[in-house]
């Protein structure tokens, strides 16, 4: 049987060739990094009426497609995507974990690099993947948008260059989601008002498909055929919007490659954990007896108190043979709150070889992460504080909330228009108490949020180390932390408060990442070199953490000379 995934790629690469058009598209003045061929993509935003969950709703998509079409490249090459907006609302696009070398201006998060792409208008997003390789994704960065408008990136190796583990037979994409019945911008806007918690999602979906535990959704399920005795690699991203997600297989093992789009130690395991954000490469082998298994996503909820969606999507992994209405085997996912099932994840995650870790540190920075409780401020407190004891729900970093500006720092900082933003976000906390066990009062008291556009600048070419603790004042919880612009080494985390004194580190072979998730009433630590010039996005990917403010900006100065400046801005980038 033919490799359905090797000629997809070589399709892809054909249609795809370079043409003088699409290269004078971002005609610059600057040297971009030199890449291998140019891959153009047309997304036009559009609503499309989708039935699912017994209801017609539209929700908006990229090309009518849900999830969104594959952008394929290989290492080095150049990607320019043009993104029509044809709908009526603000859309961005992220394109979450590509470093962006040299063009923060394409980033995607909305009033960070760039102002929304209104109705009607475009806006071409071009970049190189410089050195990076492997399973990426990209979704709307503005408001609650994620929850529809989303899809893979699939980087390949140079041609000629292997996998460092034995070629898969097939590769499959498996995203994991959630979905809403509501109209998701509206929500957003309604939990805001309301100062209470986010609703659960109606379903979890896997690659669109909710599965037979949903109601109406007995033939809305994904499914692979596969053929028994191969091994296949399975592409694992959580475009969630707010919950993490366990992902496991009946009777099969996954033997995790790489984690965040680069090469790990090879691990084997019943059961994976991954939050939004996160993306995952598996490789599993059809060597079960012939029949239909589940593949299981379910919840990782660690907050106390939350109420979440509890029913789980399932797809099927199905053998070739198998009777077509068999019944599936079920896969045994870990109990909702199994920290542990998590951790066990995390401490398998090693770099393929030793890593050149930073050893020395210029910049330390220490950044609580966690919820508030502002005090009720409204005249109408049953409809606005519902919140824990009758206050408002906020979210911090070193205790404040981030606000976005009204245009992007980015064009604030680099036309110096000043206003928008300030530069004293504090290097540590300024106030320490037993961050993992209590506040300092009872909320509301004391564990308010101070509200802030507030940056942190780094000088190129800084050292730092990087420590995110956890906070209790409302519920320890575990949190996806994204870095923009950056993969960074994740070189130690544990539970309770940091302490520098017996805190483990390791230095040889830590996995390199863009998001981690800081251990639920613990901490991780992160090293990497500020060696990409711009304004660069630091967030929770819990969205309604996001929307509560749990953000902050970290900006890169230049260096010297055109290979450490960034260059000047496009000239179709969105205006506010």
């Amino acid at each position: 049987m033919a490799d359905l995934s090797a000629f997809v790629f070589v399709f892809v690469f054909v249609c795809l060739s370079t043409s003088s058009y699409f290269q004078a598209l971002h005609a610059m003045a600057h040297q971009w990094p030199a890449g291998g061929s140019t891959r153009f993509y047309d997304f036009k935003v559009q609503t499309m009426r989708v039935t699912k969950l017994c209801n017609i709703k539209e929700i908006v998509t990229v090309n009518r497609m849900f999830p969104g079409p594959v952008v394929y490249a290989q290492e080095d090459d150049r990607v320019i995507v043009n993104v029509t907006n044809e709908t009526p609302y603000n859309v961005t696009i992220h394109w979450h974990g590509v470093r962006q070398k040299l063009s923060c201006w394409f980033d995607g998060p909305s009033y960070i690099t760039q102002c929304p792409i209104q109705a009607g208008q475009s806006f071409a997003y071009e970049f190189t993947m410089v050195k990076q390789k492997g399973t990426f994704f990209w979704h709307a960065h503005v408001s609650w948008l994620r929850a529809t408008v989303y899809g893979a990136i699939v980087v390949y190796p140079k041609t000629g260059v292997p996998y460092p583990f034995k070629h898969p037979y097939e590769e499959h994409i498996v995203i994991l989601g959630e979905y809403w019945l509501r109209d998701v911008l509206q929500l957003e806007q309604q939990v805001l008002a309301s100062g209470g918690p986010a609703p659960p999602a109606d379903a979890f979906t896997i690659n669109g498909h909710p599965g037979p535990n949903y109601n109406c959704s007995r033939n809305d399920v994904y499914k692979i055929d596969v053929v028994p005795g191969k091994t296949y690699l399975l592409r694992l991203i959580n475009a969630g919007l707010n919950m993490e997600n366990f992902f496991a297989i009946a009777n099969h093992k996954l033997t995790v490659v790489e984690a965040d789009a680069e090469y790990t130690k090879p691990f084997t395991t019943d059961r994976v954990m991954l939050g939004p954000g996160q993306t995952m490469n598996v490789l599993v082998t059809a060597d079960q007896p012939i029949g239909k298994y589940s593949m299981a996503m379910g919840p990782y909820m660690s907050a106390q108190n939350i109420s979440f969606q509890k029913t789980s999507a399932i797809a099927y992994f199905q053998y070739l043979g198998a009777l077509p209405n068999s019944v599936s085997l079920p896969a045994k996912l870990p109990n909702f709150n199994d920290n542990l099932a998590v951790k066990t994840v995390m401490d398998g995650l090693r770099s393929l070889n030793p890593v050149n870790v930073p050893t020395k540190i210029d910049t330390n920075l220490f950044v609580t992460v966690g919820l508030n409780v502002n005090k009720c401020r409204s005249k109408t407190p049953q409809n606005n504080c519902r919140g824990m004891n009758n206050g408002t729900f906020a979210a911090s970093m070193n205790n404040i909330s981030f606000v976005k500006p009204t245009i992007s720092i980015l064009e604030a900082y680099y036309k110096k228009i000043g206003g928008q933003f300030t530069v004293d976000f504090p290097g540590a906390p300024l106030q320490f108490y037993d961050f993992s066990n209590g506040a300092p009062n009872n909320a509301p008291n004391n564990t308010q949020a101070s509200n802030g556009t507030r940056t942190k600048v780094l000088k190129f070419g800084s050292r730092v180390q990087l420590i995110f603790q956890d906070t209790s004042t409302v519920t320890t919880e575990n949190h996806p932390i994204h870095l923009h612009g950056y993969s960074f080494y994740v070189v130690g985390y544990g539970t309770g408060n940091f302490n520098p004194q017996t805190a483990s580190f390791n230095l040889i072979d830590p996995p390199y990442m863009n998001t981690i998730g800081v251990p639920v009433g613990g901490w991780a630590a992160i090293r990497f070199v500020a060696d990409n010039p711009g304004v660069w996005f630091m967030h929770c990917h819990l969205d309604i953490h996001q929307s509560w403010g749990l953000g902050a900006v970290l900006i890169v100065e230049n260096g010297k000379g055109e290979p450490e400046t960034l260059p000047h801005p496009p000239t179709d980038l969105p205006r506010c």
